[in-house]
């Protein structure tokens, strides 16, 4: 299993149920960290093809004609992105951010500015095309800002200058990461979350509960969806044949305490 950067909370549940599903068939599981860099991951697979029985690629910044090469040497399951011809597990970005964004909507914000992560990342790009599509749909003004840096929590931390310049009232992070830097950034700026401006994450890591305030934040079981990576490559290695159907997960909203009503942005 392949995941694109260990330190991240993200992949936590991920690997947890990835590693359960592995043990309980009789397997054991070798964790990759690839640094966000798809060469790293081409290197590892073509170090660590003969020790396998299959692949799972948690993100992968791959190309697509690479994952499909490594899909023809090895029963292969892609998370976290899609592709044709090739076994995907995805969560259903769109429907999580239109529920970001209609919770942000009825608190009265009428901007919301997206803080984006990777350009590399599949989930990336479907998460800004779900927010402008959402944005327009609901009459509401969408704004970008691109840390061009990894989306952690020091880079969401640097990143809470550009928040107040903006006059932002509600933000959506690609990720908790970035959302929890934010928070703690704007606070250190005097800048009050929810008063000032309310804050959403995505993927509900265990920090969200004890950051202050608790992170509104997008779910997905990241869990079901490691065990089902794992599940479905022991299928394909016993013989299984792709459909080419991609498995969606569900994701839903979880309200804590980082969201609250828009009032006049501050200067």
């Amino acid at each position: 299993m392949m995941v694109s950067d260990i330190t991240n909370p993200f992949y936590g549940e991920i690997i947890k149920g990835a590693e359960e599903a592995a043990r309980h068939a009789g397997y054991a599981l070798l964790l990759s960290d690839t640094s966000e860099t798809g060469q790293v991951e081409r290197d590892i697979v073509d170090r660590t093809m003969d020790l396998v029985e299959g692949v799972v690629l948690g993100s992968s910044r791959m190309s697509d004609s690479a994952i499909r090469m490594i899909a023809k040497q090895k029963p292969l399951v892609l998370l976290n992105r899609q592709i044709t011809e090739t076994s995907c597990i995805v969560a259903d970005n769109p429907r999580g951010v239109r529920r970001a964004v209609e919770h942000l909507a009825t608190l009265g914000h009428t901007t919301i500015t997206y803080v984006a992560g990777p350009a590399a990342s599949w989930a990336e790009g479907m998460r800004w095309r779900a927010l402008r599509e959402a944005g327009h749909e609901l009459e509401l003004r969408i704004r970008r800002i691109d840390p061009k840096d990894d989306p952690t929590m020091l880079t969401g931390f640097d990143t809470a200058r550009r928040i107040l310049e903006e006059g932002a009232t509600a933000v959506l992070a690609y990720n908790d990461a970035l959302a929890i830097g934010i928070i703690k950034g704007l606070k250190k700026l005097d800048v009050h979350v929810p008063d000032d401006v309310s804050v959403v994450g995505f993927d509900n890591v265990l920090l969200t509960e004890v950051v202050d305030p608790a992170l509104t934040t997008v779910m997905a079981p990241m869990r079901k969806a490691g065990a089902a990576g794992v599940g479905n490559v022991l299928a394909l290695a016993s013989g299984a044949q792709t459909s080419g159907e991609t498995l969606v997960l569900p994701m839903t909203l979880v309200v804590r305490e980082s969201t609250g009503p828009r009032r006049a942005a501050r200067r």
